[in-house]
């Protein structure tokens, strides 16, 4: 099968198109014909060998994908053969993936497998920090940085759904896309005082919650940001870096709660929550709060390309590769 290898840690240019074994699944898995896979930034993270626990180099790219189960593993029915599904797993940058079956979400009836992309990690990575971690109620106040991103753009969405107010947060060029979510006041990051103008807008008290994805200098944005006592920072991501949040900066300066979010530790120490918040996805998608999904697909070949230009932050919204 095709599949795109990670030979070293040199960024995404260390991607190269190969041909491998077709792999085989093991207890509790399933094989998958991938009909598209996720570009997530956790996979520049990858390329760069900082995403905590990843594979090491050699090894085959990709975590997300949505295809049809071909094979099932020891311990699951035959019965699951044929059955659509989206999920995570390593390797997903190929042809054929394999993935646990308690983490595989059925796609929709009516979508095409593409357009399921992100279920299990973008939009339900953004309700879990909005909801059971940032414990969002009508009438707060949310900031959003990259909100222009697959998480971003979800967390908009469900946001003014559940009645928040959203500051967003996405360079100029992509200020049109953010609005037509819903956002009721977008900044420049690269240009705008972000917790200046967050302190602003919240008549000086900060905001509720902040939805923390971007890391490096950004994170001490969100951080002073922060309505004091009550407010919470829910991380999600480190695009732009690591950063951190001592004990003395918690009790001194900066009193509020950060809370750590990785969606897929999240259905692994939590699982009935996680199900419940599956649940409540799809509840929401019976609504029309989000539709069917269409991420820009490019080639397999491609991906390098992809996951540099997602890495130079000159992508908006969800990016597909199709083997």
């Amino acid at each position: 099968m095709r599949a795109l290898l990670q030979s070293n840690l040199d960024g995404p240019e260390g991607l190269a198109l190969v041909d491998v074994p077709v792999p085989a699944p093991g207890p509790g898995e399933v094989l998958i014909k991938v009909s598209a896979a996720g570009v997530n930034f956790a996979d520049v993270s990858q390329t760069h060998g900082i995403y905590e626990g990843g594979p090491r180099p050699p090894y085959l790219a990709g975590f997300e994908a949505a295809g049809e189960i071909v094979a099932v593993g020891d311990g699951v029915p035959e019965a699951e053969i044929g059955r659509h599904v989206i999920g995570t797993g390593y390797g997903a940058f190929a042809q054929y993936m394999v993935m646990p079956i308690a983490g595989a979400a059925t796609v929709p009836t009516g979508w095409r497998d593409e357009q399921a992309l992100g279920l299990v990690l973008n939009w339900a990575t953004a309700l879990a920090a909005l909801r059971p971690l940032g414990r969002l109620q009508a009438g707060e106040t949310v900031l959003v940085q990259a909100a222009a991103g697959g998480v971003g753009q979800a967390a908009v969405k469900l946001a003014k759904h559940y009645g928040a107010t959203v500051i967003a947060t996405a360079s100029a060029s992509k200020h049109d896309v953010v609005r037509a979510l819903g956002a009721d006041h977008v900044l420049d990051y690269a240009t705008a005082d972000v917790a200046a103008e967050a302190a602003r807008l919240t008549g000086g008290t900060g905001v509720d919650l902040v939805l923390e994805s971007v890391g490096g200098e950004s994170f001490a944005t969100s951080l002073a940001a922060t309505k004091r006592v009550t407010g919470r920072v829910v991380v999600l991501g480190l695009a732009g870096g690591p950063a951190s949040v001592s004990n003395s900066d918690l009790v001194f300066k900066h009193q509020i709660h950060v809370i750590g979010l990785h969606i897929a530790l999240f259905g692994r120490w939590a699982p009935d929550l996680f199900a419940e918040l599956m649940t409540e996805l799809d509840a929401l998608r019976e609504v029309g709060v989000f539709a069917p999904g269409e991420p820009t697909v490019f080639d397999l070949a491609e991906g390098p390309k992809v996951l540099a230009m997602l890495e130079n932050r000159a992508t908006v919204g969800k990016l597909a590769l199709r083997p």
